[in-house]
This record gives C-alpha cells, structure tokens and sequence, in this order.
C-alpha cells in the first residue's frame, strides 16, 4: 500500500497512475453531482466543482492531457472545459468507445497510459478498455466493481481533484498544483 493524500492506495494502483498520459472523464456524475437543473425556459444548468477545475489545471501543467467524453451535448460543458483548457472535448457520445479508441490511437498512447473516470453503466465499456479504470465513490455498483480504483470523494465535490492528484503524486509533479488559476 502506498499513502497518498486521500488515503491508502495499493501499490498496483500506483504504478498504475505513474504510466498516466491521458486522463479522460465522464461529466455527469463525475465533474458535476449527476443533477441537472432545468430552469422554466428550459434552460439546463450543472454545478462544477472548483477543487476539479484546479485539478486539471494543475494536471495538464504537469504534462497529462485531458479529454472529456460525454453522451449528452450542453453548452455548459464546452465553456467549463474550455476555461479549463481541456485538449479533448466530446459531447453527444452515448457510445463513447471508438470515440476513446480514435483519441488513444491519434495521441499515438497505448492503452496502459490512458485512465478513465466513470459513474455509471454508459462508462463500462471505456473503463474496460483502459490502463486504469477509475469509479467515484457513489457510482453504480457494476462500475464500483469493474474499477481499479475508487475515489474516497464523491463525484461533483472532488473526486476529479482526488484523481489528478493521485497522477501527480505517483509521476512526482505534485508541485505542479500550485499556481494553478481557475
């Protein structure tokens, strides 16, 4: 076991996150709580957490891509992950497994250094086809059972930070999570 600064991780798992390149994610459920709030103009809005917009931040200044893949299309996404100066963003992808084989075969990355953070059943088949396949603590028990690892924070309040700094803690650019700006 190793200890990190959400607590024991195994040492797999570990070794796992040093060969990390690419860190793709999932967004409801994963950046945001699962909720979607719609207004009655039908306007939808989602709550992000800052602590992840850190993360990433933070994550792709120490030299990991980031990509989001999402099965449902928001206006939403495109601001927050822009801002957040995420490489790879796609939306409308209820079928997100040759999207994920498509980035990792163009990043010319192998699977082993690819991790994928999920929550639910749309994600299965990615996490499956990933070096480390990641739930957050309150996903749906398949996911919970498929993963390598499961985040101690619940997604929507830092699990994506958790996981950023697993990666940098294991590559040893933990200091890259200073001076990040949101």
């Amino acid at each position: 076991m190793v200890s990190t600064l959400y607590g024991e991780v195994s040492s797999e798992v570990y070794n796992k996150a040093k060969k990390i390149k690419l860190f793709v994610c999932d967004i409801d459920g994963v950046f945001s709580d699962g909720r979607i709030y719609l207004g009655n103009d039908g306007e939808e809005l989602k709550a992000f957490h800052t602590k992840d917009g850190y993360g990433i931040k933070a994550l792709s200044a120490s030299g990991v891509d980031v990509a989001v893949i999402t099965g449902r299309q928001s206006n939403i996404v495109q601001t927050r992950m822009t801002a957040l100066t995420v490489k790879h963003i796609v939306q409308g992808q209820e079928n997100k497994l040759p999207t994920l084989k498509a980035m990792i075969a163009d990043l010319s990355l192998t699977p082993e250094q690819v991790a994928y953070i999920g929550d639910d059943m749309p994600d299965y088949e990615c996490m499956q086809h990933v070096g480390l396949s990641i739930a957050v603590s309150d996903a749906h028990p398949s996911i919970l059972s498929l993963a390598d690892y499961t985040t101690f924070t619940r997604g929507g309040f830092g699990a994506v930070r958790e996981t950023c700094d697993l990666f940098m803690q294991s590559q040893n650019t933990l200091h890259n999570a200073t001076g990040a700006s949101i």
